[in-house]
Formats: structure tokens, sequence, C-alpha cells
């Protein structure tokens, strides 16, 4: 499974990225919000750090317009995938600019229906929104499954990257369901490290190391 990293903030990025746990980023208008940089200059940043793909996004709503903003993103770097929204006008750029050889990340997916949409028009990624589904009541991994069957029946190459990411758990389902990418916020890629029996069997190791006396430097 690939780990991008969901936000626009080059520590983060970073500190993930000298792990060798980064393998793509991903950045939407809220994060680039939140990072009070400047889209073109920040995604440039992001783009030099990291070698895998990066998601940036338009925000035009006319097809027109969002092709012409797809191909200034673009234009950042070679691995820039544009990402549009799950709607025509969206998938209409997704076409354009998939069968222009750009990568297209498109987004805001919440049915199985849409995952085919993007698929047949040449996605080459489709985000399916786990935590957002489950806010209402539904149960975003249900989808993520159905994707990845559909995927499967038909032999679709758009790859499944479950998106929405709240929680340590989302990203253990999302592997053993097969999502291809999972995207979650540095905190979140974090935490998979932390078990309470690890913190224990530490700190009774060191209890009993200092018993020794001995010191290894």
């Amino acid at each position: 499974m690939k780990f991008f990293v969901d936000t626009a903030e080059i520590d983060a990025i970073a500190e993930l990225n000298d792990l060798g746990m980064v393998d793509g980023v991903t950045t939407n208008p809220s994060l680039i919000l939140k990072s009070g940089r400047d889209i073109l200059e920040v995604t440039k940043e992001i783009c030099e750090l990291v070698d895998g793909p990066v998601s940036a996004e338009v925000v035009a709503t006319e097809a027109d317009d969002m092709i012409a903003e797809g191909r200034k993103l673009a234009k950042i770097a070679p691995n820039i995938a544009v990402k549009v929204p799950l709607t025509w006008a969206g998938l209409k750029t997704c076409k354009t600019l998939s069968d222009e050889g750009q990568m297209v990340n498109v987004t805001l997916c919440f049915s199985t229906n849409q995952a085919i949409l993007a698929a047949k028009a040449g996605a080459t990624f489709i985000s399916p929104f786990i935590g957002r589904l489950d806010d209402i009541n539904l149960d975003g991994m249900d989808l993520i499954a159905d994707i990845r069957q559909v995927y499967d029946n038909y032999g679709f190459e758009t790859e499944i990257l479950a998106a929405s990411i709240r929680t340590v758990n989302h990203v253990t389902d999302s592997a053993r369901i097969g999502a291809d990418v999972i995207t979650a916020p540095p905190g979140v890629i974090k935490k998979l490290a932390d078990h309470p029996l690890t913190d224990k069997g530490l700190e009774a190791f060191l209890s009993d190391w200092a018993k020794t006396g001995q010191k290894i430097l």
C-alpha cells in the first residue's frame, strides 16, 4: 500500500519523507488555506521534496475553466496529479487531461457509480471519502470494498485512493480490503506506530536495563 500525506505543511511532509513513509502528497483548497501559502509556490516546493504524485486541486466549476487551471497546475512539475471534483465538469476535465497524458485525481467520491464514471474517464486515482460517509452513519469501508470489487471485475486501472482517513483503523481496513493508496494527515500516519503494549514492554526493558548498571555508550 502506498502512503500519501494529506497536508500542505512542508515540515510535516519532510519529516515523514525522511523516514521513507511518503509515496505522494494530496492537497486541497482547505489545506492550502491552513498553510497560509500561495498555492503555486507551496505546491512547487512539495513537488521538489517528494518523488511521487502531488495532487493539486482546481477551484473552477465549469469544465473549460477547470481544464485551463489543470493545465496551469500541471506545469508546476512532472509529478503533479491534477485534482478535480466528481461532477460532470470534473469528469470532462479528467477525460481531457488524461488524454493529454496528465495524472488526474478525481475527488469527493461517495458512490460506486461515481467511481465507475471516473475510471471510464481515465482517472489515475479515485478518492472515496471514508470519514465523511462515517459522519452520516454510513460505513465508508463498504464503499472501498465495493469499488475494489467492481474495478477488479472489469480490469479498471484507476487506483483506489482511500481519503478522509480519520483513524488508524481506517488505514488497517483499507489495506485489508485492498485500497491501492491511503492519504492521511501526518498525525494519523505517525499514530500507526503507537501501541500500549509496545510502551509497556519498553518501560519494562528500560527498568531492567537500569538495574544492570551498564552503558552502551
